[in-house]
């Protein structure tokens, strides 16, 4: 959302916006997102360490770990449901990969943490790609590849009920190339190499 459309909407000048925006709550735009405008340095330390652990493998491991990078993102008892319907689904689409190892990347929701969810992953062996602090939308692909073509899909769509927008979000999800996700799994090499380069700030673009 911009300036000018939030003073639009609550009435205010741009100015006052702009004000409160930048100077009182420290925000700016990131990838069409507005985050944080100041991570802490143990924040970019995070980051930079998470980031230097997955571009250390160089080209050819690192390109074979990414292929093994599974993405999510609920009680943890609903979220150890979806994880069984995840698993029969690489079973019956991927067998190999469960013999070779899943690594799941997901976010630090409750839900992903709790003890039960823990349990589930440390039962199957499940690796967890660890996910930095305030990384949104930069480090996550669901973030800066995902959700801007599916808004732009979804924009000036009405829906009469839930069922309908679950269907028109599957129907969207299963006409996706196998190539769309690929470019997006693929592209976090070039960020975590990025967020390196800048010591753990946002990664832009």
């Amino acid at each position: 959302m911009k300036i000018r459309e939030i003073a639009l909407k609550l009435e205010i000048p741009k100015s006052s916006v702009h004000e409160i925006v930048h100077d009182t709550l420290g925000y700016r735009k990131v990838s069409a997102r507005w985050v944080p405008k100041m991570l802490t340095e143990d924040h970019k330390l995070q980051r930079v360490e998470i980031s230097q652990r997955f571009c250390s493998d160089a080209n050819k491991t690192m390109e074979m770990r990414i292929r093994r990078i599974l993405g999510q993102c609920i009680n943890a008892a609903r979220y150890c449901s979806t994880l069984d319907r995840l698993k029969e689904a690489v079973r019956s689409k991927r067998p190999g990969l469960l013999r070779r190892g899943v690594v799941l990347q997901h976010d630090n929701a409750t839900p992903h943490s709790a003890n039960l969810s823990q349990q589930w992953l440390q039962r199957y062996g499940w690796e967890i790609l660890p996910h930095p602090a305030h990384s949104p939308p930069n480090l996550a692909p669901s973030d800066f590849h995902l959700f801007g073509p599916l808004k732009r899909h979804l924009a000036g769509m009405a829906f009469e009920t839930e069922d309908d927008l679950i269907s028109e979000l599957r129907n969207w999800f299963d006409n996706l190339d196998v190539d769309f996700f690929r470019v997006g799994i693929n592209s976090l090499l070039s960020r975590w190499q990025k967020c390196i380069d800048l010591h753990g700030d946002y990664v832009e673009k």
